[in-house]
């Protein structure tokens, strides 16, 4: 078993300590998310909310883009306006809370984090907009930077690798290059993107070697493996029935060093995060 490596993310002043696992929990406000019990609109995501910080998320991650595989493309205006809303109606409940903003556009994230977001999840690592690592070195938010290669429309077209986890690696190693050439930034945190541009073989190759991520790199992994296609079709279930499946490999990236677990069910996620510190504790 992997020993986490101590860090700290810096959000709005306030320091959150990654020794032990955090959990993020998805507040998708679209009408077409895979997984339909994640599809939250506005009035539902002050309740919903107040729920996944009962059950002890540290994050809520709102997105108002869907990246499933063939997801619709919206315009930068349409995606604002699904989610500027619900970060204020969550703030104005809940001032405290750490909220993400799910999007790989850099004036959507730009507003969302004058809105009071603490936190950028871009999905495409920068590779989707030309402009947004300029926006995260000037905002100075915590950056979750994620592999990804084409676009949600195409992703699944471009899952072709001889070695996935070396160029998970290698990809990963050079948009982390390139946010750094825009001068000194935040926390930032990695994820190497389960599900996108990506079969289920190579999600279990990635997932069974991520300690080399974890060994490789110096900034904590994220990991997102919630209820998605790898976990259901391998179990020929649907995506409804995979809160099982979901918990059992999120224990996995566990032992194999994930920081942050991102999730539908976060009562479940903290659970494995419990057991699996006493575990370590032994």
């Amino acid at each position: 078993m992997l020993k986490i490596k101590k860090k700290t993310l810096n959000c709005r002043g306030r320091l959150v300590d990654l020794t032990e696992p955090k959990v993020m929990g998805i507040l998708n406000i679209t009408p077409d998310s895979f997984y339909a019990g994640s599809r939250y609109s506005v009035g539902q995501e002050v309740e919903t909310a107040a729920r996944m910080l009962d059950e002890g998320a540290t994050f809520l991650d709102v997105g108002g883009y869907s990246t499933r595989p063939g997801a619709a493309d919206i315009s930068p205006a349409e995606e604002a306006d699904r989610v500027l809303p619900v970060i204020e109606g969550i703030l104005d409940s809940f001032p405290d809370a750490l909220i993400s903003v799910d999007t790989f556009r850099a004036d959507v994230a730009r507003q969302a984090v004058e809105q009071g977001a603490a936190l950028i999840n871009d999905v495409a690592g920068g590779t989707l907009d030309p402009a947004m690592f300029a926006t995260v070195a000037e905002l100075g938010v915590p950056y979750v930077l994620m592999h990804l290669r084409g676009t949600p429309q195409t992703m699944q077209a471009q899952a072709q690798y001889t070695n996935v986890p070396v160029e998970v690696i290698d990809e990963l190693a050079t948009q982390l290059a390139r946010l750094r050439s825009f001068g000194p930034v935040a926390d930032i945190i990695l994820d190497p993107g389960f599900g996108f541009a990506k079969t289920p073989a190579h999600n279990f190759q990635l997932l069974n070697e991520l300690d080399a991520l974890v060994t490789t790199f110096d900034e904590p992994l994220l990991v997102g493996l919630s209820r998605k296609t790898t976990i259901w079709k391998t179990l020929h279930t649907t995506a409804d029935q995979a809160l099982n499946g979901t918990t059992v490999l999120n224990t996995v990236a566990l032992l194999h060093g994930a920081s942050i677990l991102r999730v539908h069910d976060v009562r479940e996620a903290v659970e494995a995060v419990m057991l699996t510190q006493a575990l370590k504790k032994v």
